[in-house]
């Protein structure tokens, strides 16, 4: 292990963009479908494994709602969160704001009721045993109607202790922000955080949208920023921060590799970039791994590498005096 890879591995982190559903291990996919008397989403792990392969978002969202099927009970949810937490904790992370999908569930059948109960018997579980503190934000699926969105966030009321805030993530092409600004305004109203996918295969328009209509907070990804000058100063004078996949925006074919990949230059334009993991077994690697691939490709230094982590920290939905716990971490990690 080189000197910076020993630098990242011990770097304490912040994750802001993670899809619970999208961190299942084929391992764990098989497991479950096993117990729970399903057929298997793929014959063995190996074959799982070559179909997580992909030429666009749409393709990879067939795999990744082909997979969840297989989630029945709260013991399903459960397992796969704390997989995640174990994962998670081995890569030194310290805080993560953990996204879901709840259309994606009581569509097919399984009450929330039991996705919440799962999720968050883990997520509590997780900071006994590693220490990590976690937010849970469910997301609206962009590519069902606002309608449906209302009736999620209302079903999600009642579990609102548990929740603090609300996304956008599926399919971007065709479905701006401007879809969901009437269940957004309710989201605010209701006194919840804002986040929302868009500029990733959306244009930049997009970003501005889920600022301006949605009251965005966060912007999710946020690559395709970078394409309007205008957007981009916007987001720097606002503070914005964007959480970035680099792993998964190379897979999805964002960006053509990761030598092009914009990420150090929005560092340099002042944009507060952050580095996460997405749906980490799908795009090969979890948030350490996005972090090795980035210095290894783009050249970035400890300092970088530090800023975005504080970057994090400063986008993270905590009180002042955790987010000061967390930049003093790092600082006495870092020597900052």
């Amino acid at each position: 292990m080189t000197e910076m890879e020993a630098f990242i591995a011990d770097l304490p982190k912040v994750e802001l963009h993670v899809h619970i559903e999208g961190t299942f291990e084929p391992e764990l996919m098989l497991a479950i479908a096993a117990r729970n008397g399903l057929a298997a989403p793929f014959p063995s792990v190996e074959e799982a494994r070559a179909a997580y392969a992909f030429d666009d978002l749409q393709a990879f969202l067939d795999l990744y709602y082909a997979g969840m099927n297989v989630l029945l009970d709260a013991r399903d949810f459960h397992d796969l969160t704390l997989a995640y937490l174990e994962r998670a904790h081995a890569d030194k992370v310290r805080h993560a704001e953990i996204f879901f999908d709840p259309q994606a569930h009581t569509g097919r059948g399984v009450a929330l009721a039991t996705v919440m109960e799962g999720i968050c018997g883990a997520l509590a579980e997780g900071e006994r045993r590693f220490g990590i503190t976690t937010r849970l934000i469910p997301n609206f699926l962009r590519d069902l109607d606002e309608d449906s969105a209302m009736a999620c966030f209302e079903a999600c009321l009642a579990h609102r202790q548990n929740i603090c805030g609300f996304g956008l993530d599926s399919a971007e092409r065709g479905h701006p922000p401007s879809k969901f600004e009437r269940v957004f305004g309710r989201v605010r109203q209701e006194g919840f955080h804002v986040v929302a996918h868009a500029g990733e295969e959306g244009p930049a328009a997009y970003v501005s949208e889920a600022l301006d209509l949605l009251g965005a907070e966060r912007i999710d990804h946020g690559v395709r920023a970078m394409d309007d000058e205008a957007v981009v100063g916007r987001l720097v004078r606002e503070g914005v921060v964007l959480t970035v996949c680099p792993l998964s925006n190379v897979r999805l074919r964002v960006v053509s590799d990761m030598a092009g990949h914009p990420i150090g230059r929005m560092l340099e334009r002042g944009l507060k970039v952050t580095i996460n993991s997405d749906d980490p077994p799908y795009f090969g690697g979890y948030i350490g791994d996005n972090f090795r691939a980035v210095e290894q490709a783009l050249g970035l230094d400890r300092t970088a590498l530090a800023a975005m982590t504080h970057n994090a920290i400063d986008g993270a939905f905590i009180d002042a005096g955790h987010r000061a716990r967390l930049h003093a971490e790092v600082d006495a990690y870092t020597g900052g």
